[in-house]
């Protein structure tokens, strides 16, 4: 019981994922900054929650200046590295494009950071390959869990997006329709009126 509890702890400090939520204005840039070590693997998961045509550029760049990934007018995505070099890793999103309108990115971040090896004070490698099959029990376990909740997070993200699309689109099937229905009433009474003055001149006549 005591091993499980401190392979818990160990796997909370080896482990991060965070999840934010972000306003990019027109004509703007949202950058963020994670500093990760030699080996460790970072994802970054986004999707464009509201703005636009739902889209935005990314950029993820590394603390030696090169360009991990770049991609323009992205709706969603989902990217994974391994870091090369130690040091401050950078994403950004970018609303340059846009003229006038902000668009709202959601984003997770998990960061995989290399395990250290704690195996030197176990007594016997029976209990060594006891130890690290556990690890890698739990270390799936967290892995499918975290998986979990970001495609949760993302279906939340689709649904309110399809719901927002299906809203506008009946609104504007509804307006075209008051639309449709008030020209044809006025062809209507022009058309009566027209026809009533036309026999009265003829009366007239």
């Amino acid at each position: 019981m005591i091993l499980l509890f401190n392979l818990v702890l160990l796997l909370c400090g080896v482990y991060s994922a965070h999840a934010y939520t972000v306003t990019v204005d027109a004509h703007a840039e949202e950058c963020f900054f994670e500093k990760i070590e030699k080996d460790a693997k970072m994802g970054v998961t986004f999707e464009v929650a509201e703005g636009g045509f739902l889209d935005i550029d990314v950029k993820i760049v590394g603390p030696d200046g090169n360009v991990i990934h770049e991609g323009e007018q992205e709706g969603s995505g989902k990217y994974t590295f391994a870091a090369n070099v130690e040091g401050r890793y950078t994403y950004c999103f970018s609303n340059k494009k846009s003229t006038m309108t902000p668009k709202d990115v959601m984003f997770n971040i998990d960061i995989h950071q290399p395990a250290k090896n704690k195996d030197e004070n176990l007594p016997t490698d029976e209990e060594t390959v006891n130890h690290r099959k556990l690890d890698d029990m739990i270390t799936d376990l967290g892995n499918s869990l975290r998986d979990v909740k970001n495609e949760q997070e993302y279906m939340l993200v689709r649904d309110r997006n399809h719901r927002a699309i299906n809203e506008s689109t009946n609104f504007r099937v509804v307006l075209w329709s008051i639309f449709e229905a008030s020209v044809l009433a006025a062809m209507t009474v022009g058309q009566i009126f027209y026809l009533k003055r036309f026999f009265e001149v003829r009366r007239v006549v």
